[in-house]
């Protein structure tokens, strides 16, 4: 429970009872998320034979994969900051793991290729020994409800960057902020309701609007 006194917030520790500073509280917070990322990176290890490390910002798209949710446009991304860190290997870039997962519809092609390039990257950029732990792609397998429960806590960065206009209004952005991720994301859907709730300066607006796109 959080109370205020002036412009300093306290919360009630559900262990001992006593009010906690607000450092005190953003130790304990910082504490279980590095647990969280623990916890995850250990799975990735487990089913995906990857290592990870917890260090590092865990960067999240997990959603169903589709053209209009531009899983491929955080590809170009990773491939953007791969170069980068290959050209001038002293380039200043924060140790990033980005995570991917969810699934395509049977006959859904170009989905599908999009899941092959995310595997493809990975395995380029993780077989690269200049990067060393810098850069990591992952694609996590049988994204569902259950492994959900380790990627949401775990998660730093909420990628929610569909084209403005085309989303409906999911709960998985919710989710990650909930779990404190920051998002990355249009103003599209659950979004704009995230935004107004945490305050534009917790949230990284990206791309057009709908009424742009349109």
């Amino acid at each position: 429970m959080l109370r205020t006194a002036g412009c300093v917030t306290y919360t009630v520790s559900a262990i001992s009872n006593r009010l906690l500073t607000k450092a005190e509280f953003q130790q304990q917070w910082r504490a279980a998320k590095f647990t969280n990322k623990q916890r995850l990176a250990a799975l990735i290890a487990e089913r995906t034979g990857t290592i990870v490390s917890p260090e590092s910002l865990f960067d999240v798209q997990v959603k169903r994969i589709h053209e209009y949710k531009r899983q491929h446009l955080a590809v170009l991304h990773i491939l953007t900051l791969y170069l980068r860190l290959r050209r001038d290997p002293q380039t200043i870039v924060p140790a990033r793991t980005f995570i991917f997962g969810g699934k395509a519809a049977p006959g859904y092609f170009l989905a599908k290729h999009i899941i092959k390039l995310i595997n493809a990257v990975g395995e380029t950029v993780n077989a690269d020994p200049a990067l060393r732990d810098r850069l990591k792609v992952v694609f996590f397998p049988d994204f569902n409800v259950k492994n959900a429960h380790f990627i949401y806590p775990a998660a730093d960065l909420s990628e929610q960057i569909s084209t403005a206009g085309k989303e409906v209004s999911g709960t998985g952005n919710m989710k990650f902020s909930l779990n404190g991720a920051l998002t990355i994301g249009t103003l599209d859907g659950a979004n704009v309701e995230i935004r107004a709730a945490v305050g534009p300066e917790n949230f990284f607006l990206f791309g057009l609007t709908a009424t742009e796109v349109s």
